[in-house]
């Protein structure tokens, strides 16, 4: 396979990280991780040394009102392989229950595009999708489930003969 797929999603905190707010949720993340770190078709996520990605800074643009941002930044095979993950297993349980932990969001804060196999997206480049997707809609450069695109494919370099006019 050419390509991977990236997402990531982002949460705007309705209590700090340590609050009693979030103790259901904190509990639950490392079990959520390791579903997804088990799961078909996962091939990596973001995470420091605590196992999760709650102390990265990113998005602090979007923190409106909150008290932060978390993100959620993953690579999977397909657009298949995520769904089968995310509408599955005890990461929809959790995440049926987030009112009680995020903040409702009226704009996107998932976004989804295709990298090359192998290669890994930076916080930079999550950041550039969500505000390409929120400004944009669903585009080949950053889309969402409901609306998703195949990976383009690698343009071929023309043979040496390809420019010929056939006779």
């Amino acid at each position: 396979m050419a390509h991977h797929l990236a997402q990531v999603n982002v949460s705007r905190l309705l209590a700090p990280l340590g609050s009693p707010v979030l103790t259901n949720f904190m509990a639950a993340l490392d079990e959520v991780n390791a579903e997804a770190d088990r799961a078909p078709g996962f091939v990596w996520r973001l995470q420091t040394e605590d196992g999760n990605a709650t102390s990265v800074q990113a998005f602090g643009w979007d923190a409106a009102g909150s008290h932060g941002v978390i993100v959620n930044l993953t690579v999977w095979r397909d657009v298949e392989s995520l769904a089968g993950y995310v509408f599955g297993g005890r990461h929809v349980q959790i995440m049926r229950r987030r009112r009680e932990w995020f903040h409702r969001a009226a704009e996107a804060t998932t976004a989804l595009w295709w990298v090359p196999a192998g290669t890994l997206p930076t916080t930079d480049d999550a950041e550039a999708r969500i505000r390409h997707l929120r400004a944009h809609g669903p585009t080949p450069e950053a889309f969402t489930f409901r609306t998703h695109f195949p990976p383009l494919e690698d343009v071929q370099a023309p043979s040496s003969d390809d420019w010929l006019c056939p006779a």
